[in-house]
């Protein structure tokens, strides 16, 4: 991308800031060299990074990177045989435990929320805790080697702190003394030149011995070490000597570790910079409020509320467009100071930022396209040492912008054609935008001529639009009005500062006709949307309500059934709890009757105490069905040729094999076919994808024996209209079980049970004839009947 157009588009200020939100030298430097890509794949992996980045933030906050600092210079010299300092070396410690606090950070968000792009990254880190602690036994956190990097240090800093004990009781012993401490100037013990010294008054350096190592400003001290303490401080020294060679031996230990892994960790370096850098993104997205915008590589953008970054908040107009489905070309007209730059460069940056994986201060849903290149001729770019006029400084950028661009590129032109004559300018304008429409690039410009506003509304893909501008109160409302071309306002804005009336006649006078009723059309347009916005809004605002209520009464209405049901469901339990009690003491009642028939003789028959039982057991109520959820209910499917249902009222399974009209169908039950109306059934199972072999299955009949079929059927107990209804299925599984002779078992009783059998199998086409039982049959509480 063109460092110009940057420039320009004022990208370098949104680095700007997301360098503030850096924690690593490594991140900071990899923010300040943040350039938008034309990689469409490398920018969707930016975003996804970005996009895991803001959820970590907001779930647990973002990770620290404290300690973390560029210690590649460190590395670089361990690795050839350099000795590192103390502070290298603390630095390069306090770096490994950073990078294991990110990485174990990061392992344990992915656990909970997946973060596969971050986590891939951090996995990548690798584990050098045996050099961190190292480092850390030896170096404490000001720098300084501790005691116990090594035996032989600690032994040796023992003797020292012995000897300078030593001498400092020495000294004190001597500036107590009355006769020396009238030759001091206070007194105190000093060092000098890691020297143990008095402060002396310059006049008594006669009287007193030893060596002289400093004096004070004026020259009325001189700090001198008494000859008693010479030799003591000498030792001292080669003590001190003897402790630095210790320090560099255990130093170089040290590096030689750091040596070791300088190339693991250089390149963990590099990894924490990454992460540094994708989480300060996630930072920035929510200083601006910005979401992630849908990309694609098909030259469509569509921006929805989008918001200039560098604006503040309260006082940017979010901006609404679309760019690339049905027009590829925007020609934006109106007054100066009304906002058309603004709307260049908020198009221009967020694609840029998009391009860089920044998340854009735009609502949810905005979609931005990957360019290859972005081309911007903004603002007045005249100079003076150049000798170059506005127009000439325009025209030079944009012949620049028509030989680099391709189909690929965005085109932003600002004021295109102005700065010269109007009607070459216009006509220069036109054909300039002429030539970029047939390139197929995606462009926005802006004018102020008005032939261009014909151009827009005539040509094909190019679409007019312009900033809103308020008559009433004289000043720009900065939103972009999509289809609407500009007015110029000018007459208005004159007559509501007071221009007298004859002179503002005499000025729409001088304008040509058609250009007056272009005016008068743009403002008939304009009134047209602010009604049609004013109507929009009522709407939505009557539709919310609307829906508001809906959700409201839906919610009463489910209470209220939740009501129901908890009553019905209580009901249903008081019920079932009565009839257990019933049923047991029914139960009871039955045991003695057969008791008592046992005993005495008496003929209780078995048949009419299972009738009662079964009444007993038909008065309990069956559990009711909840109902199913006015959401989540659909409308029942409509029963059609071949599918199967079923027949409540005799719990038969069938298949409709003819629809009469929509209200009845004729429906195969086994072997026999019924007219049931459609209501009465019940939709099972859908048709097969060749309904007439099924239906051909249903009605084929192979009559062969079948051993398990049986051959009497007994009804003792049963009321007659149940008796009937197991008859007519007694007598199909018979007759498809190729038997000729059956028996129905009724007893004798009153006769009822027997006639009305009797009665159903003179009319039933299956049976031949029938006969009462004999003797060793069963008598009169037997009928025989033999099939066809």
């Amino acid at each position: 991308m063109d460092d110009k157009i940057l420039h320009t588009l004022e990208y370098r200020k949104i680095l700007n800031k997301l360098m503030q939100y850096t924690q690593t030298p490594m991140g900071k430097l990899a923010a300040e060299e943040l350039k938008p890509s034309g990689d469409f794949e490398g920018v969707k992996r930016l975003l996804q990074a970005t996009d895991e980045a803001v959820n970590v933030d907001r779930l647990k906050g973002i990770p620290s990177f404290g300690g973390v600092s560029d210690i590649r210079p460190a590395l670089k010299r361990a690795s050839i045989g350099g000795m590192l300092g103390t502070p290298e070396l603390l630095s390069v410690g306090n770096t490994i435990g950073g990078a294991r606090r990110v990485k174990r950070f990061l392992a344990a968000m992915h656990e909970d929320e997946k973060i596969h792009s971050l986590f891939a990254l951090s996995d990548l880190l690798s584990e050098q805790k045996h050099v961190e602690d190292a480092i850390r036994s030896c170096i404490d956190e000001d720098a300084n080697v501790l005691d116990s990097a090594s035996p032989e240090l600690a032994s040796i800093r023992r003797e020292l702190r012995g000897g300078e004990t030593r001498i400092r009781e020495k000294l004190d012993s001597m500036i107590r003394s009355s006769s020396v401490a009238k030759m001091l100037q206070d007194q105190l013990v000093t060092i000098r030149g890691d020297r143990f010294v008095i402060p002396v008054k310059a006049e008594y350096r006669a009287h007193f011995g030893g060596i002289v190592h400093d004096q004070s400003g004026s020259g009325a001290t001189l700090f001198i070490e008494p000859e008693s303490i010479v030799a003591m401080n000498n030792k001292l020294r080669e003590t001190r000597l003897r402790e630095e060679r210790e320090i560099e031996i255990i130093l170089h230990r040290l590096t030689a570790m750091v040596g070791d892994i300088a190339e693991e960790m250089a390149y963990d370096v590099d990894i924490l910079g990454q992460l540094d850098f994708i989480f300060s993104k996630a930072r920035l997205a929510r200083e601006m409020k910005a979401t992630q915008p849908r990309m694609n590589d098909r030259g469509y953008l569509k921006l929805r509320k989008g918001r200039h970054p560098l604006i503040p908040a309260e006082q940017v107009v979010p901006l609404d467009v679309e760019l690339g489905n049905q027009y590829s070309s925007i020609i934006v007209t109106g007054p100066n100071t009304g906002g058309k730059t603004v709307t260049l460069k908020t198009i221009g940056l967020l694609s840029l930022m998009s391009m860089s994986g920044l998340f854009i201060p735009a609502e949810e849903g905005s979609q931005m396209c990957v360019f290859d290149a972005i081309y911007a001729d903004i603002g007045d770019e005249q100079s003076i040492e150049q000798s170059l006029s506005t127009f000439s400084s325009h025209m030079t950028n944009i012949i620049s912008i028509l030989k680099r661009m391709t189909p690929k590129s965005l085109i932003l032109l600002d004021e295109v054609g102005a700065g010269t004559d109007p009607a070459e300018g216009s006509a220069l304008a036109i054909a300039i935008l002429e030539h970029i429409h047939r390139i197929e690039c995606r462009m926005v410009a802006t004018t102020h001529y008005s032939e261009l506003k014909a151009y827009a509304y005539e040509r094909k893909g190019v679409i007019n639009a312009s900033m809103e501008f308020d008559v009433q109160s004289l000043s720009p409302t900065y939103r972009l009005l999509i289809g609407v071309p500009g007015r110029s306002n000018a007459f208005a804005i004159a007559e509501r500062l007071g221009l007298p009336n004859e002179i503002l006649d005499h000025a729409r006078g001088e304008v040509k006709e058609e250009d007056l009723r272009v005016e008068h059309m743009i403002a008939s347009l304009e009134e047209n949307r602010l009604t049609a916005e004013n109507e929009r809004e009522r709407a939505e605002v009557i539709r919310r309500e609307a829906e508001e209520f809906r959700k409201r009464q839906q919610q009463e209405l489910e209470k209220l059934e939740s009501q129901r049901d908890k009553r019905l469901e209580k009901a249903e339990k008081d019920a079932t709890a009565i009839l257990d009690k019933a049923r047991k003491e029914a139960e009871e009642i039955i045991s003695d009757l057969r008791r008592l028939a046992m005993e005495e003789g008496a003929s209780v028959k078995e048949h009419k105490l299972i009738e009662a039982r079964r009444r007993l057991d038909e008065a309990e109520p069956a559990p009711r069905k909840k109902p199913v959820s006015r959401s989540s209910s659909k409308a029942p499917r409509q029963i059609q040729l071949g599918d199967e249902v079923k027949l409540p009222s005799v719990n038969q399974k069938g298949y409709v094999v003819e629809l009469s009209g929509t209200k009845e169908a004729l429906v195969q039950f086994g072997i026999m076919k019924m007219k049931v109306n459609l209501s009465d059934l019940e939709f099972l199972a859908s048709a097969p994808d060749n309904p007439a072999p099924a239906l051909r299955r249903a009605t084929t009949v192979k009559r062969t024996r079948d051993e398990n079929v049986r051959s009497e059927l007994d009804l003792r107990g049963a009321n007659l209209e149940e008796a009937i209804m197991e008859t007519d299925r007694f007598i199909d599984e018979a007759f498809l079980g190729n038997l000729g002779q059956i028996s129905i078992i009724h007893g004798k009783g009153t006769g009822v049970l027997r006639t009305g059998i009797q009665e159903y199998l003179r009319k039933h086409k299956h049976v031949k004839s029938y006969r009462l039982g004999n003797y060793n049959e069963g008598g009169a509480g037997v009928t025989v009947a033999e099939l066809e």
